[in-house]
């Protein structure tokens, strides 16, 4: 019989950051736990009933459980940094939008950093008691899985099902499931929302992808980034103009709406609707009052990486909605240029939610100053170094990102790290008083597991005492991940010191240039003078990005 908590525990991603917990699904069945991808729901599913009576005779095993069953409790009901620190907040609530969201590698609606920057913020406002609700869409075929066939990627897209994900689809009050309406041409799309537990905090997820709507519809979750630039203005409709609507549909008015990134920034015409028919003012002060409640991150540093969409495309995509609110031809479209009434210039998503929010942001100093730049055509009479786009440094959730040992070398070491992760005299303090050689032993220890699993994945000895350098991300070209080899004698040179260097990462499948940056890697990776230094590990998941991470001695950044 399998215990109750057991099943609690499957469902609220908390675990992924405790490593008892962790260590507990893979005591249930280690070969199971490995095959679902780490996926608790799944295991539990699959585990046979003669291994129930086993563990239930198990005392030792019982007792863990107990344990982890009560941490978790007292995680949920502790009080927290922000019912403190921030009240008004703490009663009001965040909504954080984003197209993807990183939380593990069982979930793959994810693509890369931006979803793992999600994914690292849901965790974190979890710690911080931050009454935040993630709002994502739930992709059936999620993002690719890359297979790397004579140095070419190729990509699959296995069908997930959702009855084997920590998911709860959200019912109506007949008990049926919720559905809302999004308009979308002349019919609108329905559209349903699925619930994901992530410690005290929780995600929101739309899917349409579901009998009562029409295969044109149904495809609009069938992928994340899949299919044309039709297809992304459907989702990112969806996501916008759904998020809220979803929010409402559960009661919820979060004080703080959240774009993290300009896919999310059609939330600010439903704002703006909301707005008008509450209050009855015009459209341009309904954008003035929407956009009070609204903060925009942007992350992409290059033009090309802002959706645009043409007006054709969004007259009849949002036309109907538009002209059933009253509103004149333009109204939408200028809201996304940078120089309104331009016709030719197309709508812009980035420009939508710069207009539409009261601080917008980039993702480090650098990138700020990038973004008041390439922004600076919105503000003509104001300075570049004045243009109202400021800057949040990305961080990380440290807990789970650090391995196992990791975790119980600070414990030893850093009191409090866990809760004060921020505070650089508690690191400066506690990282001196670390032994040089239980440091390095880590090192050491961290290195030989990502050597090993190079080995077992793709078959390639690399040294476990070599110097390691890691680069995983997204192959995208302005990420340069071929830069290495643009001097290949210089390459050869470094890592003929006893040097290796580990890759992992993907292009999107129409992007041809990333692709072939790939194709590169790879090719020189398998040249005579440098096979033995230079390995591959394909499919780059947050499991690989883990493993990367904490076995690398230098992390590049390109």
């Amino acid at each position: 019989m399998m215990p109750p908590e057991i099943q609690a525990l499957a469902m609220n991603l908390w675990w992924s950051w405790d490593t008892d917990a962790t260590a507990l699904w893979r005591e249930i069945d280690a070969f199971r736990w490995e095959r679902s991808l780490h996926n608790p729901v799944a295991l539990l599913r699959d585990v046979e009933p003669a291994r129930w009576a086993e563990l239930a005779n198990d005392q030792d095993f019982l007792a863990r459980l107990a344990d982890i069953w009560q941490r978790f409790q007292a995680y949920l009901a502790a009080p927290t940094w922000c019912a403190t620190a921030l009240p008004d907040l703490a009663a009001g609530g965040v909504a954080y939008l984003c197209m993807e969201f990183g939380l593990h590698e069982s979930l793959r609606i994810y693509a890369g950093g931006l979803g793992v920057l999600a994914g690292d913020h849901v965790r974190s406002a979890s710690d911080l008691g931050v009454p935040l609700t993630g709002i994502g869409l739930l992709y059936r075929g999620g993002y690719f899985i890359q297979v790397v066939d004579d140095h070419r990627q190729l990509a699959a897209y296995p069908v997930a099902d959702f009855d084997r994900m920590p998911l709860t689809q959200i019912k109506d009050d007949c008990g049926l499931p919720l559905e809302l309406h999004v308009p979308l041409g002349d019919e609108g799309v329905r559209v349903r929302v699925w619930s994901l537990a992530v410690g005290r905090t929780r995600v929101l997820l739309l899917d349409t992808d579901f009998a009562e709507n029409p295969p044109a519809h149904r495809a609009i979750t069938a992928t994340l980034y899949g299919g044309d630039h039709r297809t992304r203005m459907h989702q990112e409709i969806v996501l916008g103009i759904g998020g809220i609507r979803a929010l409402r549909a559960l009661g919820m008015h979060p004080a703080v709406v959240h774009l993290n990134e300009g896919h999310c920034a059609f939330a600010v015409l439903e704002l703006a609707r909301e707005v008008r028919e509450r209050e009855g003012t015009t459209w341009a002060a309904s954008i003035a009052r929407a956009r009070e409640q609204v903060v925009f991150t942007t992350h992409t540093p290059v033009p090309a990486g802002h959706d645009r969409f043409t007006w054709p495309d969004m007259h009849e995509t949002l036309g109907p909605w538009r002209d059933r609110l009253g509103l004149p031809r333009g109204s939408f479209m200028d809201l996304g240029r940078v120089r309104p009434t331009d016709l030719d210039e197309p709508m812009c998503m980035t420009v939508l939610a710069l207009r539409g929010s009261t601080f917008a942001n980039g993702v480090s100093a650098l990138h700020g100053r990038v973004s008041r730049e390439m922004w600076a055509g919105m503000w003509p009479t104001k300075p570049v170094d004045e243009v109202p786009i400021g800057h949040v440094t990305n961080g990380v959730h440290p807990i789970f990102w650090a391995s196992a040992e990791a975790r119980a070398l600070y414990d030893a070491y850093i009191p409090g790290w866990r809760e004060r992760a921020w505070d650089e005299e508690l690191w400066a303090a506690g990282v001196a008083a670390i032994p040089d050689a239980a440091l390095w032993e880590l090192r050491r220890t961290l290195r030989g597991r990502l050597v090993a699993a190079v080995r077992e994945r793709i078959g390639f000895d690399l040294d476990p005492d070599a110097l390691t350098i890691g680069f995983a991300r997204r192959f995208a070209p302005y990420k340069r991940g071929g830069l290495f080899f643009r001097d290949p004698e210089r390459a050869r040179a470094i890592l003929a010191q006893g040097v290796q260097l580990v890759y992992a990462g993907k292009a999107h499948p129409a992007d041809k240039a990333g692709q072939e940056i790939i194709h590169d890697v790879l090719s020189r990776a398998s040249k005579a003078d440098l096979r033995g230094r230079v390995a591959f590990l394909p499919d780059y998941s947050i499991e690989t990005g883990r493993l990367i991470t904490a076995g690398s001695d230098v992390w590049l950044n390109n």
